[in-house]
């Protein structure tokens, strides 16, 4: 018997709606009419404003700051689960919260588990993300967890270049393994930028394990909140004999004076994706479309194709 495929509706949380428009171009068919009521209060109520019964609904929202986009995102779950669509997948491009992860200290909240846990309850069947903070939240899920790899985007960007001393680094400890993953694609040495906080977003030191001398370096990391990590390791990286220091970041998240340091800073460029609208513009910062990708992934999803296949560079 033939593989039976529901009708596909794609819909936007009022917080990544240019993402979607581009997601749902490339996937093509038109945006889903959503209607988002608010009350004087600050209260609101998303609503379709078509039938979706029996089809397979994707809802577009990345959950950054403020928190209302995560609750726009489970109000339009629940709306869908109770407007009987067959298949509901939440396509969360930034997942928030995900730096919340595990208990690192006494009386803390896994902020990134509770989100699991809430997305689950709303009523969604699946959920489609991009490089998370750390790859076990997708063990936070019970349900399928389709997990986009950013590389696929920046890998041929970073071809382009043509830069002939590559070398991959990573900002911190943490994201060695992000960044050995990232160099095997162009055969590169890694070096690894050693820090210490005093606290979150305050950096006390840095120093670099790995030789810089000569090399185009390449900083590999998922999330740019404050940038200030990105632009001590860029300058710590130039004083040690780099020709040059650009910087791979899957999520613009840019706070605070991000956009200021990043300028000021001595990155030839900062590339990132549209996971996050950008707040402003800037002279150094370069967008990558994730929009192909994910259209790719929807229609792989509801065709019950592979998902794998989509990681290839």
């Amino acid at each position: 018997m033939p593989l039976q495929f529901n009708p596909v509706k794609i819909f936007a949380g009022s917080g990544t709606k240019d993402l979607a428009k581009k997601i749902a171009e490339a996937y093509g068919k038109p945006l889903g009419s959503v209607t988002l009521s608010r009350f004087s209060d600050g209260e609101f109520q998303p609503s379709f404003d078509e039938s979706i019964r029996g089809s397979d609904v994707f809802l577009v929202q990345s959950t950054n700051q403020p928190s209302d986009n995560l609750m726009e995102l489970l109000l339009m779950v629940d709306a869908a689960r109770r407007a009987s669509a067959h298949y509901i997948t939440a396509v969360v491009p930034y997942y928030g919260l995900s730096r919340q992860d595990r208990k690192d200290k006494p009386r803390v909240a896994i902020g990134a588990k509770l989100v699991a846990n809430l997305l689950k309850t709303a009523g969604i069947h699946r959920i489609m993300t991009m490089d998370l903070h750390a790859a076990q939240i997708q063990g936070f899920f019970d349900i399928p967890v389709d997990h986009l790899d950013g590389s696929v985007i920046f890998v041929p960007y970073i071809k382009s270049l043509g830069l002939k001393n590559l070398t991959i680094a990573s900002p911190d400890m943490g994201g060695s393994y992000r960044a050995r993953t990232f160099a095997k694609f162009f055969n590169a040495e890694v070096v690894i930028c050693d820090k210490r906080r005093l606290r979150a977003n305050e950096i006390e030191s840095m120093s670099i394990i790995g030789d810089v001398t000569g090399q185009d370096i390449v900083l590999m990391d998922d999330i740019c909140d404050t940038a200030g990590t990105l632009a001590k390791a860029a300058a710590l990286i130039m004083e040690n004999g780099a020709n040059s220091v650009r910087a791979v970041c899957t999520h613009a998240v840019l706070s605070g004076k991000a956009y200021e340091t990043i300028e000021n800073s001595k990155l030839e460029e900062l590339i990132v994706t549209d996971t996050i609208p950008l707040k402003q513009e800037s002279s150094k910062i370069r967008v990558l479309s994730t929009a192909p990708l994910f259209a790719k992934a929807i229609a792989n999803v509801n065709e019950h194709g592979s998902i794998s296949d989509l990681f290839r560079v």
